[in-house]
């Protein structure tokens, strides 16, 4: 979604990335040296990926430098028809906070509920058998990484906050989005945007960003990381970084969450550990 669309507004402030959001508590934080030291070398590694991007560093991307978006969009009703499955049994659906424990700076509640299909190189096994058709979707994404349905309840909003690492991008898609464009949105930096049933949104989330359904009805996109495209070394260092994040705790943690709410959703044997 950009500003071809109509949909995006630009204030006339300078975007930057910074490390942490003021006001928010860093639920990321752990003790240890070790983890000090991870911290460090994650921020020198992000200096880099915005150094050596191969597609700049827009907090909102025109969704034409990724081609693939539009092959997406084309099959949204097919995902559209798997997310309508589900949302019958919407209510036992998690809290994003009950599988991601990063997120409780942000949300606490159940207004925003999830779906997750895969997460840095965790597939769920359950959700792909439900929804086929979008995990076949899914693969025209280059780099694919983290891909889940986000669910907000009527009332939504997620407070300013900037992702956990610059080397992914954001990918939306539209599913269910109300018609009250003056009550939904999202604001990443300096742009404002629309969400629009069938239609991509691709942003850096490492910018401040924000997002809202201040309307009566259910807001459903398609939320995916995919890896941001970077020049060498940095490349490289994405690469390491990326495929070590899979035995960080927050990974691990989320891991064992979504195994022990699918054994509820599904069924199965409960998760012992990561």
């Amino acid at each position: 979604m950009t500003d071809r669309t109509g949909m995006s507004e630009q204030t006339g402030e300078v975007p930057r990335q910074v490390q942490k959001t003021a006001g928010l508590v860093d639920t990321m934080d752990r003790p240890g040296f070790g983890y000090r030291v991870g911290r460090a070398v994650t921020a020198w590694v992000e200096a880099m990926n915005l150094r050596y991007s191969r597609v700049g560093n827009p907090p909102v991307y025109d969704n034409a430098v990724f081609p693939w978006a539009t092959e997406v969009e084309a099959e949204w009703r097919l995902m559209r028809a798997e997310l309508d499955r589900l949302l019958t049994r919407k209510d036992e659906l998690p809290g994003f906070h009950e599988i991601a424990a990063d997120v409780r700076a942000i949300s606490a509640d159940r207004n925003w509920k999830t779906f997750v299909i895969c997460g840095y190189g965790l597939k769920s096994d359950e959700a792909v058998r439900s929804c086929p058709e979008t995990w076949r979707i899914l693969q025209k994404i280059p780099g694919l990484k983290t891909a889940l349905f986000s669910i907000f309840e009527p009332g939504k909003h997620l407070p300013p906050h900037r992702g956990a690492y610059n080397g992914v991008l954001r990918f939306h898609l539209g599913l269910i989005v109300p018609d009250h464009p003056d009550k939904i949105g999202i604001r990443v930096a300096n742009r404002i945007c629309r969400w629009q049933e069938g239609k991509a949104l691709i942003f850096d989330d490492a910018y401040e960003h924000e997002a809202w359904n201040h309307s009566d009805a259910v807001r459903v996109v398609l939320f995916v990381d995919f890896v941001k495209p970077l020049r060498f070394p940095a490349n490289l260092l994405n690469w390491l970084i990326l495929h070590l994040a899979v035995f960080t705790p927050f990974v691990r943690e989320g891991y064992v969450a979504q195994k022990n709410w699918e054994r509820l959703f599904f069924g199965g044997p409960k998760a012992k550990g990561a």
